[in-house]
């Protein structure tokens, strides 16, 4: 019998067991697939051609969890990309955002002096509310409803909210309660400069940035530090998927066993306490806790036995809003995209081919976007962010060609009118118009292209267990954060099933590739761990 048995070997399960297996637990990683990874994942999709399948950048990965875990021991390496993020405005503008504030002031003095001068002051209090965000997000919230030993376990983190300076206070429940879009009018008044920004509030999100709520979206996506630097963006060497294979390493070395092509089909509960799981063909493995890296919503419609937990509580996490609104394409080109309104010198890669090349030149076009999507299933003129590893990193493509990684919003997960995803001809038809799009800003795209990858919001359910293709296990609204994330009550990984852990990205502090939930699920676990022992040493001795 192992201590723990952890279901989903994705990033932030490898994360769980390789804490639980420095803690002294026996532990045992069970993954369907026959890659660990799940959407953190590293694959050839065309002939000589790999690529990050789904997730695609580094930019969120807990530099906490990457000293603790000792990673670029185990061969992890990042690298910050040239510049952060390239927008194509039209035949003649773009905006390129390099790293450094007097360039990034001297960039957006193109479209706004005013919003230049005003730069400064975003970006301090943006940095502010994220260090504050990133405490946070190391701590296991309060489970409301707990009781007084809750609060006071948490009395330390309610002092330090309420010592706040009244300012910091002001901004972080703007950030928590605003949309994008009135967030960053208090900043700005060009439409190219707060589409640039409000592009992270609506990333995953399946809303436009008028929608409340999104500023803490674009709040997420800042908090991450690349190599001791905030605000910067990172490429790990050999595709995302060397992410999870360092922490697969950190984990083997630890003690913890991984098993590939081990899918669970449910968790046995006895006695109202979670023993074990039943694996696909039969066998059943026991343990005194069993983790779930899966969306809880899966966990609860898929693995769970009828009866398990009360009726109300399990129509609550089925009840969980999720869905991304994404749609994932990787593509194998035979030469860099040339942008009409940077053309490019000879076969040489600028800093722009580097960035984050983001298609959704205003707010406008942003907001206009989810509006088509709600309506017909997908944006006629979609934000699409484009990603050419393969400038930084020549081992993911034959030499002098490249691979892609265009991650698009916003499409419905369910399609209206009777239309499906399981339909090829619909994605082949959204993809084509996908290329189309880059092909008003880069005409020789489309002939460029030698293979494709597309993965819906069907294909990521189906492909990496992702419901309605949700890249964060739950929408990261605020009735799904902190102590809310997934389900008021139970916010401290602890599920309604006494020895059930939570701890993937359903659980606090969220989506992207952090390693934070697992770590969080894991120090809990060790903590019940040593108080289970502690209480059974009590009792043996009267």
């Amino acid at each position: 019998m192992h201590d723990v048995i952890i279901v989903g070997g994705g990033h932030n399960g490898l994360v769980c067991a390789a804490y639980l297996a420095k803690g002294g637990l026996s532990v045992v990683v069970l993954e369907s697939r026959e890659q660990v990874g799940g959407a953190a994942l590293t694959e050839e999709f065309y002939p000589g051609f790999r690529n990050s399948v789904a997730a695609y950048t580094v930019s969120l990965l807990s530099p906490r969890v990457i000293e603790d875990l000792e990673l670029p021991r185990h061969g992890l390496k990042i690298v910050t990309r040239p510049a952060a993020n390239f927008w194509p405005i039209d035949g003649s503008r773009s905006l390129l955002m390099p790293y450094g504030l007097a360039a990034r002031q001297k960039a957006i003095a193109a479209f706004s002096k005013a919003d230049a001068e005003r730069l400064p002051q975003y970006e301090a209090d943006l940095e502010r509310a994220a260090g504050h965000l990133r405490e946070l997000a190391l701590r296991t919230p309060p489970n409301v409803g707990g009781g007084w030993g809750e609060l006071l376990r948490h009395a330390g983190l309610a002092r330090k909210l309420t010592v706040l300076d009244v300012e910091d206070q002001r901004l972080l429940l703007d950030l928590f309660t605003k949309s994008a879009a009135d967030f960053l009018a208090r900043y700005f008044e060009s439409d190219v400069v707060k589409g640039a920004f409000a592009f992270d509030g609506i990333v995953g999100a399946y809303a436009g940035p008028s929608a409340p709520g999104t500023a803490y979206v674009l709040l997420h996506h800042c908090f991450g530090e690349v190599n001791g630097q905030s605000g910067v963006w990172g490429h790990a060497m050999g595709g995302m998927g060397s992410v999870s294979l360092a922490m697969a390493g950190a984990a083997r070395e630890a003690g913890a066993e991984i098993r590939t092509g081990a899918r669970v089909t449910r968790v046995v509960v006895d006695a109202g306490r979670a023993v074990g799981v039943e694996l696909a063909g039969g066998g059943v493995l026991l343990s005194r806790v069993v983790a779930a890296n899966v969306g809880p919503k899966l966990l609860f419609r898929d693995l769970l036995p009828a009866g398990a937990v009360d009726e109300e509580v399990r129509r609550r996490f089925l009840g969980l809003k999720s869905g991304s609104g994404t749609f994932r394409m990787n593509v194998a080109l035979s030469q860099l995209p040339d942008f009409t309104c940077r053309p490019s010198q000879g076969e040489a890669a600028g800093p722009h081919h580097g960035a984050g090349i983001i298609i959704g030149p205003t707010l406008e076009y942003l907001e206009q976007a989810y509006l088509d999507a709600r309506r017909e299933g997908w944006s006629r003129e979609p934000v699409i962010e484009m990603l050419i590893p393969s400038t930084i990193d020549s081992s993911l493509a034959p030499k002098g060609q490249h691979v892609a990684s265009l991650f698009v919003q916003h499409v419905a997960p369910r399609l209206p009118d009777g239309r499906s995803w399981s339909d090829p001809n619909e994605r082949e038809a959204f993809a084509d118009l996908v290329v189309e799009t880059v092909d008003r800003y880069a005409p020789n795209f489309s002939k460029s292209i030698l293979a494709r990858q597309l993965l819906s919001p069907l294909d990521l359910e189906e492909k990496f267990g992702l419901l309605d293709g949700d890249i964060f296990h739950g929408q990261m609204s605020l009735d799904q954060l902190f102590s809310a994330r997934p389900v008021l009550g139970f916010a401290d990984y602890r599920m309604p099933i006494e020895g059930l852990y939570l701890c993937g990205a359903g659980a606090h502090p969220g989506g992207g590739v952090s390693g934070l939930p697992g770590r969080g699920a894991a120090r809990e676990i060790l903590s019940d761990h040593k108080w289970g022992q502690r209480r059974r040493r009590r009792l043996s001795m009267g």
